[in-house]
């Protein structure tokens, strides 16, 4: 379990507090949403959830995050590093740099954790199927296009099985067929007990993956719900958030005075 108890944090070398009073709770298993407007601090969330922030950045941090009921004021950044997975927007930060293929670059995780090699090139072999990348497995990593690098990051964070995974954005760079593919290979995660929080834009992704989602607004917790009812609440676009694509038909419809029932769906939320 992840969680955070009146946490705020502001960056090192600014007055503003840019997290305020969050209380937030992931249990085993659960996948929690994130969305909001662009600067609502929502990156800044996956930060302090890491322990990146103030561990690897600085800055100033009130409240406490707990891992699993142990308060981690104070603990190294490598102990977050065990506990946490962390899979960022822009995949080129996160790609090693020392393997010379992407079977080698998704197994270094693994490798890392000391696990055996009959284990790590089974995780190895699983993380590539899931995500449907099994063909660039001799492929040099730095000859990958922006979403392949993207999935093979993926892959090196599912390969690993966290019981905590952190993922901004993480299909910034996808296209539909490889996004579904990534709800699918996250679905199967949870599954197994990994929490995960899982800032994106897509709302239609959140809207299948997700069994609660947050709004985040100036920092805060402005919402926290079901995804049904945190999607479907007349406020979103107020927020800076896009409803998904379903409620927005059944939303155009009803406002030509059609039945949603012939789309198959329920009229619109409040």
């Amino acid at each position: 379990m992840l969680r955070f108890d009146a946490v705020s944090y502001r960056y090192a070398g600014y007055a503003k507090v840019v997290l305020h009073d969050i209380d937030l709770t992931l249990a085993q298993g659960e996948i929690v949403g994130v969305v909001g407007a662009n600067d609502a601090g929502k990156s800044t969330l996956c930060l302090v959830a890491s322990g990146l922030a103030p561990g690897s950045i600085g800055g100033g941090l009130t409240g406490t995050v707990s891992i699993d009921g142990e308060s981690m004021a104070g603990k190294p950044l490598y102990e977050f590093a065990t506990r946490v997975g962390i899979g960022f927007q822009n995949p080129t930060t996160q790609l090693s740099g020392v393997t010379g293929t992407v079977f080698e670059e998704v197994a270094l995780g693994p490798m890392n954790l000391g696990l055996p090699a009959r284990e790590t090139v089974a995780r190895t072999k699983s993380a590539l199927a899931m995500l449907d990348i099994g063909a660039l497995a001799e492929r040099e990593p730095r000859r990958l296009s922006g979403g392949q690098a993207q999935l093979v990051v993926i892959a090196s964070l599912l390969a690993m099985r966290p019981a905590h995974l952190v993922l901004d954005e993480p299909t910034a760079q996808l296209d539909p067929e490889g996004t579904r593919l990534v709800g699918v290979a996250l679905r199967e995660l949870a599954s197994s007990g990994t929490a995960m929080l899982v800032v994106e834009h897509k709302t239609d992704l959140l809207e299948g993956l997700c069994s609660r989602i947050v709004v985040v607004d100036g920092g805060r917790i402005a919402l926290d719900g079901s995804a049904g009812a945190v999607l479907g609440d007349a406020r979103l676009e107020s927020w800076g958030v896009e409803p998904p694509s379903r409620i927005r038909l059944v939303r155009a419809a009803t406002a030509r005075g059609l039945d949603p029932a012939l789309l198959g769906e329920p009229g619109p939320s409040a």
